[in-house]
């Protein structure tokens, strides 16, 4: 149990038994009355955010984040399956689960999970991947020298992204998954 004087930015906490994530508070301190601390709040499943205050006396439940390192074998319609590379347990994540990772996610591809509750709230991808273009349209004779230039190419996992105009097809290219952008020609 923590007190709102102990709230930052990141720390997860459990209220009306859903987990929140506080990305962002601020102490009040009216002329009259006592001071409270106001907070938006983002859901952890829903990603929605909300805006809660807190009295300065109350006490909250504090959630304690776990990271796991998972690899991504398959899916099945809805549902992706991971498994676990400390006891090679088999877990299985519905899609809205997986957010936005779902376009540079291939097979062997090695994920931090962030478990809280002996549930995963949230999944995240290295910084940078590797992936092969599947198709591409060829650049024109000269235009190498354009570094402006871009064209949209589709990569190996079905994921469309703009790519300069010398990039051809089977090029393996490294990703910011970050920016979901091209970073350079993988080595």
């Amino acid at each position: 149990m923590i007190s709102p004087t102990q709230f930052k930015t990141g720390i997860v906490i459990k209220t009306d038994n859903k987990l929140f994530s506080i990305t962002g508070y601020q102490h009040v301190k009216p002329g009259k009355g006592p001071a409270y601390y106001r907070t938006k709040l983002k859901n952890l499943k829903t990603d929605g955010i909300i805006e809660k205050t807190f009295r300065s006396d109350e006490k909250i439940e504090n959630v304690f984040l776990e990271e796991k390192k998972l690899t991504y074998l398959y899916h099945d319609h809805e549902i992706y399956y991971f498994m676990d590379q400390e006891n090679y347990e088999q877990l299985p994540l519905n899609k809205n689960v997986c957010g936005d990772i779902l376009d540079f996610l291939t097979e062997n591809t090695e994920v931090t999970a962030a478990i809280a509750e002996n549930e995963i709230i949230s999944l995240n991808l290295p910084n940078f991947i590797e992936l092969r273009i599947k198709h591409a349209e060829p650049g024109a004779r000269g235009d190498t020298a354009k570094s402006t230039s871009t064209k949209t190419a589709l990569l190996e996992n079905g994921a469309k992204i703009q790519v300069p105009i010398f990039i051809n097809e089977g090029d393996r290219i490294k990703i910011d998954t970050r920016t979901k952008q091209y970073a350079g020609k993988a080595k």
